[in-house]
């Protein structure tokens, strides 16, 4: 195991080096600047600044320096928000990213993996319906358009609910379910997809032939099976949510690292869209080597860097 942990952090890391060489490039090739106005700064003064930030300096000695800093875990500062790091940004915004993203994860899993089971057990019956009715529409409305619409009913037309902002348990709700919306009804199809296979498992038969409860059957040997693709989902999922929804938490108003994310593509600040890319891609990596690590945990016949083995 520590042969595949060491190789795998090996490939993260040359994944992290084209993710940060690609978005500094991107960054550097659109026209435009951080410090570029409606308003046209005096050329002394925009001078003054790109030397502050060593803007002024080649691209290839800008790149280097921005490497010999990543290195050290210093993300540069902000060129939008003085005296402030990008350091700083993601430590004062993540948390709020975390807390919303932790339980919309909670919320798709209580939701998702109950419902995909009764579809299974329930296959071409009514219950497989209801099921499969709503989880095409949580797959196919996007996120801001769920959240739209709670706003205009549960807010504006009711008043049951505060339309924006974040701190109370009232605030939490309208964020959490807009954003729960397509992981819950893609848990809940990949689920149902599983059980139905394991279901049809000769182990499966055979155990149900020899009087085995339904309940316990499902519990010691179908779920246990059923959830590996599930598992393998989260690992982007959690990365993802954890981050941040760019488009949910500008509606809301929520204070996370997604809305200042987009705030900083609209200010060009550089670094902070470097620090915020960079930071995705860690939690993406490490998400989904936890899920691998989580394979051998649930299925022990998966074996780490080799085949599953044939029982």
């Amino acid at each position: 195991m520590l042969n595949y942990i060491i190789r795998r952090i090996l490939y993260a890391l040359m994944a992290l080096l084209v993710v940060v060489t690609v978005t500094f490039l991107f960054m550097h090739i659109i026209p435009g600047g951080p410090f570029q106005r409606e308003k046209a700064l005096p050329e002394a003064i925009k001078a003054n600044i790109e030397a502050r930030y060593k803007l002024d300096q080649p691209l290839h000695v800008q790149y280097y320096d921005y490497l010999s800093h990543l290195a050290k875990g210093d993300l540069g500062p902000s060129y939008k928000y003085r005296g402030r790091t990008v350091n700083e940004i993601i430590a004062e915004r993540f948390p709020v990213s975390a807390q919303l993203g932790g339980m919309v994860v909670a919320l798709a899993l209580m939701l998702g993996v109950p419902a995909g089971i009764l579809a299974a057990l329930k296959q071409n019956k009514t219950l497989d319906y209801v099921v499969m009715f709503f989880t095409t529409i949580g797959i196919a409305m996007p996120s801001f358009v769920i959240g739209t619409v709670l706003m205009y009913f549960l807010a504006y037309r009711w008043g049951l609910l505060p339309s924006a902002m974040w701190g109370t348990p009232q605030q939490v709700i309208m964020p959490t379910i807009a954003l729960a919306g397509l992981p819950t009804a893609y848990i809940a199809r990949l689920t149902r997809s599983s059980m139905l296979d394991v279901l049809s498992q000769d182990y499966m038969k055979t155990a149900l032939a020899k009087g085995l409860p339904q309940l316990r059957m499902l519990l010691v040997h179908g779920i246990k099976n059923a959830i590996i693709p599930v598992v393998t989902y989260l690992g982007p999922l959690l990365a993802q949510i954890l981050t941040g929804s760019f488009i949910v938490e500008n509606i809301f108003a929520v204070p996370g690292l997604g809305k200042h994310y987009v705030t900083s593509i609209y200010n060009r600040d550089y670094t902070v869209i470097l620090g915020v890319t960079i930071f995705y891609c860690v939690l993406l990596i490490l998400a989904n080597l936890l899920v691998d690590l989580a394979y051998p945990l649930i299925d022990p016949r998966i074996k780490l860097g080799g085949r599953k083995e044939l029982v």
